[in-house]
C-alpha cells in the first residue's frame, strides 16, 4: 500500500492512502484487516478522506511494515466482514441530513414568499394529519400539540415560525430514526456470527463460496477452529462442537454421521462435512438474533410508564398555555409555551437506555432478549443457574488436606 504519514504521536500515527477515492466496503475491509494486527489497539479509517488513525502498542516498525505489506486483494480474500455494518447507515443519514438543511437555507435564501409559503403548508400537511387522527380518537397526545402549535402559527400569518417548527420536528424525527437504527444495527453486530464465506464441496472440488449462495442441501466443510456457519446433519467425519452459546453445555459435544449441529457453535477438534438444511437467515442462530432486533416489542415496564407519562404531560402543556394567553394575552408567549415541550425527549430516552444496555450486554456475551428481563433482573435477588457451563468453566480441582 501506498501512503504518507500525516501526524503521528507516542503510540497513534494518522496515516493516508495515496488513492482518490475509498468504497464503504474497502473501508470496512482495511479497518478490519488492521484490527486484527497484534499491535492494534484502536483502528478508525475515514473513507471520505481515505485516512486512517491507528492507535497501537510495540514496536513502530512492525504498524508501517503492515501498512506496506497490506493489498486489496489480500483484505478481500482474507478479511470477513460484518453482516451488520453501521457505516452504511451513518453516510445515509448524514446525507439526508445535511441535504435537508442545504434545502432549507436554500429555499430561505432564493425561493419567492408564495412558493416559500406553498412549501412550508406542504411540510405541515403531515403533521396536521397526525394531530387530526389524535383528535378524532379523542387522544390527547404530543401528535396534537405539535400540529396545533405549527397550524396556530400559520392562521397568525408567522409561516415563519410555522416553517421553523417544522423543520425543528423533521429533523428530530430523522435523528430519533438515525439513534434508533444504529443501537438496534450494533445489536445486531455483536450478535451476528460475521460469516460471510464457507468452503463448498462440489464435483470440481472444494471452492470458497458467498455464505449468501449456500442452498438446502449443499455440503460444506467445517474444519477446527470454524464457527458452524447454518443448521446441518453430519455427512463425513467426526468433530467435537462447542455448543454453550446455544445450550450452556460446558463440554463439547460429539458429532458423528447423522448427527445434527447448529450455526453459531464452535468445532473444536476434527472436521467434517454437513449437509445444511437452513439457509443463511433461517438458523436457530439466526432466529434469536432476529428475535433481539425485534426486542422493542418487549418493554420494560419503565419503558411503558415514560411513554405513558409524556402523553399526560400534554394536557398540563396546554394549560400552561392557555394560562400564559390569559394572564398576558399575547398569542406569542402561548404559542412558546406549546413549543417548549419535552414528552419526545422522554419517550426517546428510555428504550435507547434500554437498546444501549443490551448492546453493551451483547459485548459481554450476555444475551438479553428485551427490556423486561433487565428490569426483571435488577428486582431478582436470587438467581439459579441450571447448566455448569453458563458460570464456571467446569475445570474439577481435587484438594489434598494435610493429614490425610
Amino acid at each position: 500500500m501506498n501512503a504518507t504519514i500525516l501526524h503521528e504521536s507516542h503510540g497513534r500515527i494518522r496515516i493516508r492512502l495515496k488513492q482518490r477515492r475509498m468504497t464503504l466496503e474497502q473501508a470496512d475491509q482495511l479497518e478490519a484487516w488492521l484490527q486484527s494486527r497484534n499491535w492494534a489497539q484502536q483502528i478508525t479509517v475515514h473513507e471520505r478522506t481515505c485516512t486512517v488513525i491507528a492507535y497501537y502498542s510495540g514496536d513502530r516498525r512492525a504498524v508501517l511494515d503492515d501498512f506496506r505489506r497490506f493489498s486489496w486483494k489480500e483484505a478481500e480474500k482474507n478479511v470477513n466482514l460484518p453482516a451488520h455494518s453501521s457505516r452504511a447507515l451513518n453516510r445515509e443519514f448524514e446525507e439526508k441530513l445535511v441535504g435537508k438543511i442545504m434545502l432549507k437555507a436554500a429555499c430561505t435564501l432564493f425561493l419567492p414568499p408564495p412558493l416559500r409559503i406553498a412549501r412550508i403548508l406542504w411540510h405541515m400537511v403531515p403533521f396536521v394529519r397526525r394531530g387530526l387522527r389524535c383528535l378524532l380518537r379523542r387522544r390527547i397526545k404530543v401528535d396534537l400539540l405539535d400540529a396545533l402549535s405549527i397550524s396556530i402559527s400559520a392562521c397568525r400569518g408567522d409561516f415563519g415560525t410555522a416553517g421553523a417548527v417544522t423543520f425543528l420536528l423533521e429533523v428530530g424525527e430523522l435523528l430519533e430514526e438515525w439513534t434508533r437504527k444504529k443501537s438496534m444495527e450494533d445489536l445486531a453486530r455483536c450478535m451476528s456470527l460475521n460469516i460471510d464465506r464457507v468452503w463448498l464441496r462440489t464435483e470440481q472440488g472444494e471452492v470458497l463460496v458467498p455464505v449468501s449462495q449456500v442452498q438446502p442441501g449443499d455440503a460444506v466443510i467445517v474444519r477446527a477452529g470454524s464457527v458452524i456457519p447454518m443448521d446441518g446433519i453430519v455427512l463425513e467425519g467426526e468433530a467435537t462442537v462447542n455448543q454453550a452459546s446455544l445450550t450452556g453445555e460446558s463440554i463439547p459435544a460429539i458429532k458423528r454421521p447423522n448427527s445434527t449441529v447448529y450455526a453459531g457453535t464452535v468445532v473444536e477438534e476434527g472436521e467434517c462435512v454437513l449437509e445444511v438444511k437452513q439457509a443463511s437467515g433461517q438458523s436457530r442462530y439466526d432466529q434469536i438474533v432476529h428475535m433481539i432486533e425485534q426486542s422493542e416489542q418487549m418493554k420494560s415496564a419503565a419503558e411503558s410508564k415514560a411513554a405513558h407519562l409524556a402523553d399526560k404531560l400534554v394536557p398540563y402543556t396546554f394549560v400552561g398555555s392557555l394560562l400564559s394567553f390569559a394572564l398576558t394575552r399575547n398569542v406569542a408567549r402561548a404559542l412558546s409555551v406549546l413549543m417548549v415541550d419535552f414528552s419526545c425527549a422522554l419517550k426517546l430516552a428510555m428504550p435507547l437506555a434500554v437498546l444501549s444496555a443490551m448492546r453493551e450486554a451483547g459485548k459481554a456475551h450476555v444475551t438479553v432478549k428485551g427490556g423486561k428481563f433487565l428490569e426483571a433482573v435488577a428486582a431478582a435477588d436470587t438467581v439459579v443457574f441450571d447448566k455448569t457451563g453458563t458460570l464456571t468453566h467446569a475445570c474439577p480441582r481435587v484438594w489434598l488436606s494435610g493429614g490425610a
